[in-house]
């Protein structure tokens, strides 16, 4: 309820005479991690074709005369999601550069947490910044490089990056894809016939039938060009730490990780709630969409149904007028409608996967009693979230963090609910497979739970920045 929002979706592939075209259907496969602005960069064997616009990749790579500007058996795309006041055009990506050993262009999903350092010294040594993107600190590293291979070059920039990301590089003849060391943010390989695809998750590679090959381990580099792929691997070896969101809020519910649905998880994570939360009820009902996997893992697991007490308007936009006050107050009725008939005189268990603000949950639950609904008891599929993150979600500031500023008994009153309940950490540690979360080492990327982050976050610590430099901080994705 009032939900995390993902920072971007990537996609690449090599070798296909359509890769414009697919690269638009793969980014409308990901349009969920970013719907603010859309690119796509191809390279035909001796130029670089770019097309950005602002809006959804339907509104605008549908069009013929778009795709034909696009020629190539080469091509990456980006979807951006943006923080408030930075959707320009200028910081849609992929970006592209022409350096001295030819055009490279480059689609980041994810945060540096030192990118305001990082720029202050670029320009400090000459560099001239034309987007307030982090991502457009890698190809100024990437330019500035005195390597003399491209690879090299990207290499050695990489070692001076620190954060979550995942890279898809168009270089000549090369598609090259990229996971940080901790394999923070997603990528995964594909193949549709002889073409090799990047994308940030498997959902991407299913649209246009393509089979997944694996995905790209942490710290890996993976090179693609006409000899086939290669895989790279410059940095020390290090366990993973996979962004835990990915599993229960991010990836769309149909997309693979680790060989198991997305889906399966949420409803594993429904379910370890069950039997830490369970209390007595007339109905079960789930906050649409997101919080419908894990209330039928929750049913399932106390042998009941969920129930649709929730209905969601598919059809409102972001630029939906709300022209005075009174209207906006209104909020999320514009998207949600409470189903009376069916909740009157009911106690009920509401199920969503996280809680951050509380905003929307107070409206919801506001409407539930105002349809009749004599009890709310709240159950949330995750642990509560305590703190900022700084690889790649745009969480707010930890004093917006509902559980940052309340304990269990203080958020209640706050949403106004009957009870209220979270997953615990070692539950959600049992739902991926785990016993509890010391039996996994490293863990999970979890910090927004625990306060464990595995990257120091250099910008955010350094008292130096002014407030305007670090909302600069987040303004890539």
């Amino acid at each position: 309820m009032s939900s995390l929002k993902e920072e971007c979706g990537i996609f690449g592939i090599f070798d296909n005479k359509d890769a414009a075209t697919l690269t638009a259907l793969g980014l409308h496969a990901l349009q969920h991690r970013g719907q603010e602005g859309c690119g796509i960069v191809t390279f035909d064997g001796k130029n670089f074709y770019s097309e950005k616009r602002l809006g959804l990749v339907g509104d605008n790579f549908t069009k013929d005369n778009v795709l034909k500007n696009l020629p190539g058996n080469a091509a990456i795309g980006h979807n951006r999601y943006s923080t408030s006041g930075n959707n320009l055009i200028k910081n849609v990506q992929p970006f592209f550069a022409d350096l001295h050993v030819g055009g490279v262009s480059i689609a980041h999903n994810g945060n540096l947490c030192n990118a305001r350092s990082l720029r202050k010294e670029l320009v400090k040594n000459g560099s001239i910044f034309q987007t307030t993107s982090d991502t457009e600190a890698i190809v100024q590293l990437i330019a500035k490089s005195k390597r003399p291979r491209i690879i090299d070059k990207i290499i050695e920039s990489i070692f001076k990056i620190k954060g979550g990301y995942a890279l898809t590089i168009l270089a000549e003849n090369k598609l090259i894809g990229i996971r940080d060391p901790f394999g923070i943010r997603p990528l995964v390989i594909g193949k549709l016939n002889n073409s090799y695809i990047l994308a940030s998750e498997t959902c991407a590679l299913d649209i246009i039938g393509a089979k997944l090959v694996r995905e790209v381990e942490n710290g890996e580099v993976v090179v693609i060009s006409d000899k086939g792929l290669e895989s790279l691997k410059p940095f020390p070896k290090m366990k993973q730490r996979p962004c835990i969101f990915e599993y229960i809020y991010f990836s769309r519910p149909d997309s693979i990780i680790n060989n198991v649905s997305v889906y399966e998880y949420r409803k594993k994570l429904g379910a370890e709630l069950a039997k830490e939360t369970h209390i007595n009820s007339d109905l079960i009902i789930p906050v649409p969409d997101s919080g419908v996997p894990a209330a039928i893992g929750y049913a399932e697991s106390v042998g009941k149904n969920i129930e649709l007490g929730i209905i969601r308007n598919h059809y409102v936009g972001r630029t939906f007028i709300e022209p005075t006050q009174q209207i906006r107050s209104l909020g999320v009725k514009l998207k949600h409608n409470i189903n009376k008939t069916l909740i009157k005189n009911k106690s009920l268990i509401l199920i969503d996967d996280s809680l951050v603000r509380g905003t929307t949950s107070i409206k919801i639950i506001k409407m539930l009693y105002e349809a009749g609904a004599k009890e709310v008891h709240v159950r949330i599929s995750s642990p509560p979230i305590k703190f900022p993150d700084y690889y790649g979600i745009d969480t707010p500031d930890q004093n917006d963090l509902l559980a940052s500023k309340f304990d269990l008994d203080g958020i209640r009153k706050y949403i106004n609910a009957t009870s209220i309940k979270f997953l615990s950490i070692d539950g959600l540690y049992k739902a991926m497979g785990y016993q509890n979360r010391n039996s996994m080492y490293p863990q999970f990327t979890d910090h927004c739970f625990t306060g464990d982050y595995p990257i120091e976050p250099t910008d955010a610590n350094n008292k130096d920045f002014t407030k305007n430099e670090m909302s600069l901080m987040s303004t890539n994705r």
